[in-house]
Order: C-alpha cells, then structure tokens, then sequence
C-alpha cells in the first residue's frame, strides 16, 4: 500500500496518519463541513470535503467514501473506531471495490459483534462463560424459570447491544416483564433489533480487556491486558495497563483464552477480547471487539509496540513482527479520556469554544487530541476532545504523572472530565486498587469535586477568608467606637 484513506475523523484520525507518515506513505483524509478546520484535516497529504456536519450525512456515507478512494487512487482504508470500524457491511463493499481494509474480515464482524453468536462461536474453545441463557428469549414464562434457575438479581441484555443500551439489571422476580420489555424496546431504538438474552449479574466486576494481534500466518499474540473498569454510563472513561490485580498466572491464562476467542472467528488484525472478573477473581468472557481500541496507546506505551503499524503490514499480508517471548511489561500507563463534559451536572455534554487550549507536556505524557486552541466543539459527534496518557516506571508513578498533568492541563471555555479523573487519581480506592465498575456509584457526587481542588487553591481560598474575616472584626470594632462616642442616642427625643 502506498495511500491510505482514514474513514474517521479527529484524535484517531491523526494518530493514525502520524504512523502512516512514519512509515513513508501517504494519508487521505475524508471530513465533515464541521470539521473543516481540523488539525487532521490539515495534517493529512490529501483531504476531502464528504458532506454537512450529520454523520449519517458524511463519514457514514460508503458510497461517497468509495468515490473517493476511487479519485484518488487510495490502496487502503482504516476506519479507526467507531462509524463503520465494526461494519460488516462497509467491509465487504471496500474488498468489493478492490481495496484493502485495514481490519477484520467482514464474516468475523458478524460473529463477533452479536453476543448470541460471539457465545456460539467460542463455545468449543471452553471459554468462560457468565451464566445464562444460549440463545434470544421469546417466551417470558421460560425466561422467568430460567432467571429463577440462575438466581436475582439477573441481568436481561441486548444480543447487539453495547455502551449500556438494552441492558437492566432485574432485583425480583416481579419487576421481570416490566424491565424485560424496556430492555427490547431499548435495543430495537439502539440497534433496530430486539433479541435479548439473560446473564447472571456480576455484582461487584471488574471489566478487564485483551489486546491482541493476529496476522494470516496464523500467529495470534496476547499483548498484555488493560484495566478499563472507571466507567459511567457504562462506557470507560480511565483506563490503566496493567491491571493491579492480575497475577502473572491469570495474565497468561486470559491472553490464551482470548487468543481462542480470536481462533474461533478466524480473526486478523488488531482486535479486543472484554472479560468480567468477579470479587473472586474469576473472568468470563463479556465480547470480542473487532477494531482498534480507543485506549489503545496504554498498552503500546508498556509494550513498545505500534498497533496501528502492526494493522498495516498485517493488512498488507505480513506476518507479526514480533512473538509472545519478545513482548515485556515496562512500567505502568494510564489514560484519561478528556470529554467535553460536566462531571458535576451528571456528565451532561457540553458545548462551547477552547477559549484556552494547552495540553501538558514532559517527560511520560502523551496526549492524542485532534482540537486546537479556538476552536468550537461540534454537537453533532461524540463530545471526546482528547486522550490523556501518562507512563511510569510504576503504577504510582504513572499516577502521580497524571495528576501533575491534569493539573497542567489548560482548558477554558468548557467544563471538562478533567476535574473527576484527578478526583479517581487521588482517590484511596483507585491507589489502592480496590474498585469496580460501580466507581461512581459508590464514590462519587458532584460536591466532592469542591474537595479535590488544587492544594494551592484551597490555601489560597484559606488566606482570603482569614483576611475576610478580619476585615469584618475591624468593621464591627469602628462601629462600637462610633457608638460609643456618638449623641445619637443621647440626643434623641
């Protein structure tokens, strides 16, 4: 491949060409009228103008996106994350047209981005499974014995489902049928289809991820896993590698499951088997992702491997660069997922200018974004503005990086997560390695962020409401003395 088209826009869009450039070839990229002034538009060797602001108006239309692979003799395309990266559909277009996709085949999308058939697909592998139901629920009174068999609470999802829609956790047998049928019509408005199916419900989990690569020469490699369980809303928002509490048994063990996962679709490329871990450390497969992660750069910073180089040459039909006995933990890295968002108004999205913009900078940190100072944060897609990483010799380090950057994080004109991912960092539960996903839940209001302002703050704030206080004392010493030495009061009658 010499060009590539990047079907996606902002931080991913120009991590992507970063490696492209790298590599000696050149990027296309495709963009929104909202995304004009973009840095990866003006980044990418070529750019094209695809539509209005909407998605489903721009970087969801395959066809506009073929035409122009097509004008501009592009040999590849990489779909990042998100829009058509899980498409099975746009995969099979583009082999259609003769060019190559940077990714899954579209037959391993299918099987893997259905839980019903991802749970089919790895039956024979014995892979860990939650307990629950093999197939979609059509009758209730069946389904009722069944969570009866597996015990409340339950949970009912959605066999299409992801980032927390068609999802209900069920306490009683009572409120069965009503959170059944919320749960349907919940998938159908999502995903436009109704199957769901029950679980058991993990009650204290910890979502814990595998990366691995896999090339046509039939190499499957685990790269380490990613801890991603600071979630709300059910999507991640910090994400760490390595996890704290996996021991190097359980770390070994997980990356060969997922390496069964990955054999059981006959998977190549870069892909992400999700486990569960419950409060026994027991893990169960949750799904398998057919694409790059967004917490990707985590696991490159403790591997020394580029994910997306390595997607390219396996596209191109080379074989891995590297074995499982090559690959080393080197430290610690976390990421903060930097969204336009208030964290004190229920993490409602928010919109506005980058009055000031200036990510931080120094030894260990490493920030993707794809925004620069001035410039409005659109409506139309998802409010991320950035990646934060930070990289240290040890967890702690990797913490206490993060929190000087955060702090020298500038950014004004919008509320951001900033504030809340300092407050996890700071955090005993988070240090100690003792959370789940229910973080928020359990830890969280919005008045603890008034407690996790900067030291300099809080005694800044100390020294005014001293002095306050003693301009106040002095306010009420001057009347005593005027009342004191007055005739007001003598002469009044």
């Amino acid at each position: 491949m010499k060009k590539i088209l990047i079907a996606n826009r902002g931080e991913i869009a120009l991590r992507i060409m970063r490696t492209i450039r790298e590599m000696g070839l050149k990027s296309v990229a495709i963009f929104s009228e909202a995304d004009r002034n973009a840095p990866f538009v003006k980044y990418a060797d070529e750019s094209v103008c695809i539509g209005p602001p909407a998605s489903s108006e721009s970087y969801l239309r395959t066809d506009k996106i073929i035409e122009v692979c097509k004008n501009l003799n592009v040999d590849g395309i990489h779909p990042g994350y998100g829009f058509l990266s899980e498409n099975a559909d746009f995969a099979r277009l583009v082999k259609q047209e003769g060019f190559t996709l940077i990714g899954p085949s579209p037959e391993a999308m299918e099987i893997m981005g259905d839980k019903l058939s991802a749970k089919a697909a790895v039956k024979n592998y014995n892979i860990p499974m939650v307990p629950g139901t093999d197939e979609a629920i059509t009758d209730i009174p069946e389904a009722k014995e069944i969570s009866k068999e597996i015990g409340y609470p339950i949970l009912i999802k959605a066999s299409a489902g992801g980032g927390g829609k068609g999802m209900r956790v069920v306490e009683k047998e009572e409120d069965f049928e009503e959170q059944m049928q919320l749960a349907i019509n919940e998938a159908v408005s999502a995903f436009g289809n109704g199957a769901v199916f029950i679980e058991r419900y993990v009650g204290s989990p910890r979502h814990i991820e595998i990366q691995i690569m896999a090339d046509s020469h039939g190499n499957i490699v685990p790269i380490f896993e990613r801890e991603c369980s600071i979630q709300r809303r059910h999507q991640k928002v910090i994400e760490e590698a390595p996890s704290s509490v996996l021991t190097p048994e359980m770390r070994k063990e997980m990356g060969e499951k997922a390496c069964d996962v990955a054999r059981a679709c006959n998977y190549v490329g870069a892909g992400t088997v999700e486990f569960l871990l419950d409060e026994n450390h027991n893990f169960f497969f949750l799904e398998m992702n057919t694409r790059l992660q967004v917490e990707h750069p985590v696991t490159e910073l403790i591997s020394g491997i580029d994910l997306v180089k390595e997607q390219i040459n396996v596209a191109e039909g080379k074989a891995l660069s590297f074995k499982a006995s090559d690959l080393k933990i080197n430290g610690h890295a976390m990421e903060v997922r930097v969204y336009a968002e208030d964290p004190s108004n229920n993490f409602l999205p928010d919109i506005g200018t980058l009055k000031t913009y200036k990510p931080p900078i120094g030894l260990g940190v490493r920030v993707d974004d794809g925004f620069e100072e001035g410039m409005e944060i659109p409506i139309y897609y998802d409010p991320m503005i950035s990646k934060l990483i930070t990289h240290g010799k040890n967890r702690q380090e990797a913490i206490d990086r993060m929190i000087r950057a955060i702090d020298d994080y500038k950014i004004v004109g919008i509320e951001t997560t900033l504030p809340f991912c300092k407050y996890v960092m700071r955090h005993e539960a988070f240090t100690s390695g003792n959370f789940d996903t229910h973080f928020v839940k359990d830890h969280f209001t919005p008045e603890k962020l008034e407690s996790s302002l900067p030291d300099d703050i809080i005694e800044i704030g100390a020294v005014m409401s001293a002095l306050l206080v003693d301009e106040e004392k002095n306010k009420y010493k001057q009347i005593n003395n005027i009342n004191q030495h007055s005739n007001w009061r003598v002469n009044r009658t």
